[in-house]
């Protein structure tokens, strides 16, 4: 035991004060805080001069509609009647009296707008513009039919359109989950997803690496004469599994202070659409055991894999497999995000790679019998404890083999190895 605590603990040492840690955390915790305060950072750049937009139409009556709609909407932003040609109105533009030249006509032969403006203009402005004159366009277009304003009102208002799912055969009337809950469950969804896929990228690829670079400088020599193979494997697997708990701890704490201060911002935002404030628990639970089951049994075969060869330069190609693995499954579960109980879906839940993002997924989105889940969980961990038992016994002789080595034909080269021990 103090052998595994000696590995665990320089290991973990090592890579928590490398200086790619302290990089990669600082890197990411900016991007975080920068993302988070997207919206001060634009407005810092954003001009606080009032636009003019200088209107030629022989239609006062369009002209007061607009002014009056924009007025009502918008702050920095003006339109004032021009007395003059359109010619005359596009030369102001270039001394910079004016933002842009909006001519209208308006009438039953023809309904035209033509937004005259330089390259350099706020691009959004003719966008915004052409809104507002479809809307009073139509308002026009019905008051002339006859049609009262209240009407308008009503054909213009918004569909209040709900989901509202009901009870199957095969559910209880308290499995069955409401909008806000399958809301919650798909923020949970996409934050795990990326998660995982992180950490087995990027993880995966720090264990495999660790270990060539021990035995490219034969620092895995001394290691086996102190400690077993064994133990330096599972040592690795959790030193660098709590690295890695410690790097998206930060991220994760650091993401949480940053919605807490712009929580009134982001209201109604994505944050509002996937139900960030509004977890169930159950999924919570649902995503730490799904996670930690996907770290082990990527990080066991990704130790497997990284024994076997002797030079950091080979680590990339031997990790394939597991990357292509991953990546699947990350696919797998994009596309059941839009249909989750779709057979290619069910079908990956029950398969040890794809099922810590399949099944998760299922378990969030859908009301499955606890049966299934308790079913993967329970493929997912014989899985690993199959995995760790043949990846200890590559690993034994894997640490032994030493020279060019770059393909799977070394895995049954290992095992012979470990046999001799």
């Amino acid at each position: 035991m103090n052998k595994f605590g000696t590995v665990f603990g320089h290991t973990f040492k090592t890579k928590i004060m490398s200086k790619s840690f302290i990089w990669t955390t600082i890197i990411f915790v900016a991007f975080i805080i920068l993302f988070g305060n997207i919206q001060s950072i634009i407005s810092l750049f954003d001009s606080e001069e009032t636009r003019t937009i200088a209107v030629v139409t022989e239609d006062t009556e369009v002209f007061e509609q607009l002014e009056a709609s924009i007025s009502e909407k918008n702050d920095d932003l003006e339109v004032v009647l021009y007395q003059g040609s359109v010619t005359d109105a596009q030369n102001e533009v270039k001394e910079d009296k004016y933002n842009g030249v909006l001519e209208v006509t308006m009438n039953e032969q023809e309904q035209k707008a033509v937004f005259y403006t330089t390259l350099n203009a706020n691009q959004t402005l003719g966008l915004q513009l052409r809104g507002e004159l479809e809307q009073i366009k139509t308002e026009i277009a019905t008051v002339q039919a006859g049609i009262e304003s209240h009407v308008i009102d009503s054909i213009f208002a918004p569909l209040d359109f709900q989901n509202e799912y009901i009870q199957s055969s095969d559910q209880s009337a308290s499995s069955v989950k409401t909008e806000s809950e399958l809301n919650s469950a798909r923020g949970l969804v996409y934050i795990i997803l990326f998660l995982l896929y992180f950490a087995v990228i990027t993880y995966g690829n720090m264990i495999a690496m660790d270990i060539a670079n021990e035995k490219t400088s034969r620092v895995m020599e001394i290691l086996i004469s102190s400690s077993s193979p064994v133990s330096q494997m599972f040592a690795k697997i959790l030193s660098i599994g709590l690295v890695g708990l410690v790097q998206i701890s930060i991220f994760l704490m650091t993401a949480f202070i940053i919605f807490t201060q712009k929580k009134d911002e982001m209201i109604g935002s994505i944050m509002e659409e996937f139900g960030f404030t509004n977890f169930d628990f159950n999924v919570v639970i649902y995503a730490i055991i799904f996670f930690l089951l996907g770290y082990f049994l990527y990080a066991t075969l990704s130790a497997m894999l990284g024994s076997l060869v002797s030079r950091t330069e080979d680590v990339q190609q031997l990790m394939m497999p597991v990357t292509l693995l991953i990546i699947v499954a990350f696919f797998i579960a994009m596309y059941g995000l839009g249909m989750p109980n779709s057979k290619l879906v069910v079908i990956a839940s029950y398969i040890p790679f794809f099922s810590p993002l399949a099944m998760f997924l299922r378990a969030g989105l859908l009301s499955i019998p606890m049966w299934e889940i308790a079913l993967s969980i329970g493929i997912l961990v014989a899985s690993i404890a199959i995995l760790a038992w043949i990846g200890a016994r590559v690993y034994r002789g894997g640490v032994l083999m030493y020279g060019p080595s770059s393909s799977l034909k070394d895995f049954k080269r290992a095992i012979q190895l470990s046999k001799k021990e």
